[in-house]
Parts: structure tokens; C-alpha cells; sequence
């Protein structure tokens, strides 16, 4: 029997409550907002829209959303499955064509990483389907894990100390927000497994067409990660409150010192 429009996925009270505290720590989402959300059909995008859902049903405040899946105009794209979901839990939902894996052949050198490239070019996709149709905010599925790899990347690989912010605006001027970045992966996953969800994977990547190289840096990041919190538990837990204490004078950035104390 198909699903009724009023059934909905089953989402932890855990993840649900997550969410509900990112949003009003770091007021997200309020009354009046038009909200877009990148949909690519992974487990992290997936839940967004359901958890976007359900804040719009108990929330006391109205607000839009809507998804925007980017098609990146390569062989083998198939977004049946998405549209239907979309259209079975009343989810607005649009696949955006672009030409982006045509221009990628004389953009990116032959053996080159396509990963960040292909990353700024859907977000900037996104950003233009946002402009043209009146959105306020975009949202977008980033996790916990994604933002603590990403700071210990940028930390060995750049030598910054940067993470995810929660929201900021953006150059073209509306808010880019990321709800779902104090939930872990573990809790998208489960979420997943638990409604029986066959997300996209990394075979809707373009890179997958390419003879290029595939990024190491996140994926040996993620490992040593995930050997650190096998041998502490407690680890994403410290590096979560430490993300909330900062004391950025005691590091050695001259900006950053109190004049007064020279």
C-alpha cells in the first residue's frame, strides 16, 4: 500500500532534539523564511529535508522550504527515485540542470583532484537557483564529523584553524545554514537504516567518469578520527565543547594579542 501524505519516516527524538537546539541556538530557521535545501540524495541530505519537514509541522513559527537536487548534465544521472520520494512525503522538489560536467573537461587539468571543483561549482548552482527564485536561506546537510574533519584538514593541509559555521551569509546575500551540524554521522546513518533508504552515493559523483585522482585527505582524516574515538569514546564529546571554548589570545596570531598586556 502506498504511502499516505500524512506518514512520516521515522526520525529519533535524539536527532530531532539535536536539531531543535542547533536551530534555536543559533536561530536558523524563523518566521517568514524561504528555505532552500540542497538535496543530492545522501543519508546527510535526506534526513535534512524529513528534519526540515518536522520542524515545520510542530515549529511556532511559519516558514517555506523546499529541495533543489543539482543535475550535473553527465551520463548515467537518474533522479526517479528522488522525484518520487519528494513527491510521496510532500516535499517540493526541483532537479536543476546545468552544463557543469561539460565545462569541468577544459576547466580541471587531466589527472587533477575534480572533487573541490565539482563542490564549488553545485554550490554555486545552488546559490543561483536560490537568487532566481526569492530564497532567503539555503541549507545545507553538513554533520558534526564533517566539521571536526574538516578543521584537523585544514589544520595538517592548510595551516588554519577553520571549521563550519553554523550560519553565515554568504556574498550574494542570504544566510547559509547548516542545521544538522551538531548531529553525528552515526545518527544520519541510523537514520537511513532505519527507514530502509537507499541513498545516493559516491556514484553520482562526476569524478567517478574521470581518469583523475581521488581525494585522500578527508577519507584518511575520517579514519584517523574514527581510530581516536575507538580508543576514547569520550573524543568528539571534548572536541564538541572545545568548538564552545575558545581562547583564541593564547594561540601565536599577533592579531589576536591584548595590546594593553605588552
Amino acid at each position: 500500500m502506498a504511502r499516505t501524505l500524512e506518514n512520516k519516516l521515522n526520525i529519533s527524538k535524539k536527532l530531532l532534539r539535536v536539531a531543535g537546539k542547533t536551530n534555536a541556538t543559533f536561530k536558523l530557521v524563523g518566521e517568514g523564511d524561504k528555505v532552500l535545501v540542497g538535496l543530492s540524495g545522501g543519508k546527510d541530505s535526506l534526513a535534512l529535508i524529513h528534519i526540515m519537514k518536522h520542524i515545520q509541522r510542530h515549529a511556532p513559527f511559519k516558514f517555506e522550504f523546499e529541495a533543489c537536487t543539482i543535475n550535473y548534465g553527465m551520463p548515467g544521472e537518474h533522479y526517479a527515485d528522488l522525484i518520487e520520494h519528494c513527491k510521496t512525503y510532500n516535499i517540493k522538489h526541483t532537479v536543476y540542470e546545468t552544463n557543469i560536467y561539460e565545462i569541468s573537461n577544459d576547466a580541471i587539468r587531466e589527472n587533477s583532484s575534480f572533487c573541490s571543483y565539482f563542490s564549488r561549482m553545485r554550490r554555486g548552482a545552488l546559490y543561483t537557483f536560490a537568487e532566481e527564485h526569492g530564497f532567503n536561506k539555503v541549507a545545507l546537510g553538513h554533520h558534526f564529523d564533517d566539521t571536526v574533519e574538516s578543521f584537523f584538514m585544514n589544520m595538517f593541509y592548510n595551516g588554519t584553524m577553520r571549521a563550519m559555521a553554523p550560519i553565515y551569509k554568504t556574498q550574494r546575500g542570504f544566510h547559509l545554514i547548516r542545521p544538522l551540524i551538531e548531529a553525528r554521522e552515526k545518527q544520519l546513518r541510523a537514520f537511513a537504516d532505519d527507514n530502509n533508504l537507499q541513498p545516493i552515493g559516491d556514484e553520482a559523483c562526476p569524478a567517478m567518469l574521470k581518469e583523475v585522482k581521488m581525494p585522500h585527505a578527508r577519507a584518511d582524516t575520517k579514519r584517523w578520527l574514527e581510530n581516536l574515538e575507538k580508543e576514547n569514546s569520550r573524543v568528539f564529546k571534548m572536541i564538541k565543547a572545545s568548538f564552545k571554548h575558545i581562547h583564541d589570545d593564547t594561540f601565536l596570531d599577533p592579531e589576536r594579542w591584548d595590546r594593553d598586556d605588552i
